[in-house]
């Protein structure tokens, strides 16, 4: 009983010493943000679900807002690859203007499927301000195709110019209505008056608003 209690009640570790503490304490970050949002990121408690002493995580993390900022990047990328996803399922051998248009509506879906399935970490994603100078290249925001959520709207967009869909006069700032659009359904969805709608409803208020954006074009 004595070994036993003295296991239960064993210190915690100032280093870790199996695997990476780094990506230990992102894993609980990202954990924490999932089940909670943004507010949940605290450093005390990743630190708690990684197994070591507080101090250790300041070796990575300065502060909690900086171990949130590393979790919002890695939401960015979690976002980025669902769009990614959505866009790998389209059928291939469409004409370029049918493809424009699906991949279009791909990364749309992928979007607002993300923030209604992983709501926490789809806040946590948005959770500071974000400059425009931001949603330039960063590894950490990517998925796997290299691009984060931006610019992968931007490289849609651009097919549906390619393809003759859209004025080239009205393809500068286009990512950003767009965006604005999709994000705004979203948000309503997950924490506005739309939350509590049946999920057939919401998918086909995304399917008008995806209408919406491509005739907008």
């Amino acid at each position: 009983m004595k070994k036993s209690a003295a296991r239960q009640s064993a210190p915690l570790r100032d280093t870790y010493r199996h695997g990476d503490l780094y990506r230990a304490l992102l894993d609980a970050g990202i954990q924490l943000a999932t089940e909670g949002g943004p507010q949940a990121v605290v450093l005390r408690e990743a630190t708690r679900r990684a197994g070591v002493a507080p101090n250790a995580a300041y070796r990575h993390f300065e502060s909690r807002q900086a171990l949130l900022e590393a979790v919002r990047k890695a939401g960015l990328a979690a976002v980025a690859r669902s769009m990614e996803a959505q866009l790998a399922a389209i059928p291939p051998g469409k004409d370029a203007k049918a493809a424009a248009s699906d991949a279009l509506r791909a990364v749309g879906r992928g979007y607002m499927r993300f923030a209604r399935e992983h709501s926490g970490l789809f806040r946590a994603a948005f959770a500071p301000p974000e400059p425009v100078e931001e949603v330039s290249p960063d590894p950490a925001k990517a998925g796997d195709s290299g691009l984060n959520p931006f610019q992968l709207l931007g490289a849609a967009i651009d097919r549906m110019q390619e393809a003759g869909l859209m004025p080239p006069e009205r393809r500068p700032g286009a990512e950003f209505l767009a965006w604005s659009a999709v994000h705004g359904l979203a948000l309503l969805v997950i924490d506005g008056p739309l939350r509590n709608l049946p999920a057939a409803r919401i998918d086909a208020l995304g399917e008008r608003l995806l209408d919406m954006v491509e005739k907008g074009l």
